[in-house]
C-alpha cells in the first residue's frame, strides 16, 4: 500500500459561471484506477468552497490510500457552489504512472478550461507518492 498526497495550491483564471455576483469555487479529486477490464475507483476528495473568488487560494492537503501508483488516474473537477446544482467551471485528468511520482514533491501546473479569447484557467498541485 502505498500514500498519493495532494497538495491544492490554487486556481487562476476561473470562467465565472454565476450571473449575478462571482462563482463560489471548489475543487473536487477522483482518484481511478484504469485498468483494461474493470476499473477501480479509489475515492473522491473535496476541498473548501471560495467564497465570489476567480483566483482562489486553498492550501489545503489530501490523502488517498492506493495499492500502487500503475494505471492511476487523477481527475480534478472545478465546481461553481450553487444552491440548485453546481457547475462545472473546468476539468483536467492526470496520469499519475507518468509523472514518475516518489516521495519527492513534484509541481503540477494542470489546464482545466481552454478559452479561444482571454486567458486559460488552471489550477496548481504538489503531489507525492509514498509506499
Amino acid at each position: 500500500m502505498g500514500i498519493l498526497t495532494v497538495y491544492l495550491d490554487r486556481a487562476t483564471k476561473l470562467k465565472d459561471k454565476d450571473t449575478i455576483g462571482k462563482s463560489d469555487p471548489y475543487i473536487k479529486f477522483e482518484l481511478e484506477q484504469n485498468n483494461t477490464f474493470k476499473d477501480k475507483n479509489y475515492g473522491d476528495q473535496k476541498s473548501t468552497t471560495k467564497k465570489n473568488d476567480l483566483d482562489p487560494v486553498y492550501e489545503e492537503t489530501f490523502h488517498f490510500n492506493i495499492p500502487e501508483i500503475k494505471n492511476m488516474e487523477l481527475t480534478v473537477k472545478v465546481m461553481d457552489d450553487d444552491v440548485l446544482k453546481d457547475d462545472k467551471m473546468g476539468k483536467c485528468k492526470i496520469k499519475l504512472e507518468k509523472l514518475g511520482l516518489s516521495g519527492t514533491p513534484r509541481h503540477v501546473k494542470e489546464k482545466v478550461h481552454n478559452r479561444i479569447f482571454g486567458e486559460d484557467s488552471y489550477v496548481f498541485l504538489t503531489l507525492t507518492y509514498t509506499e
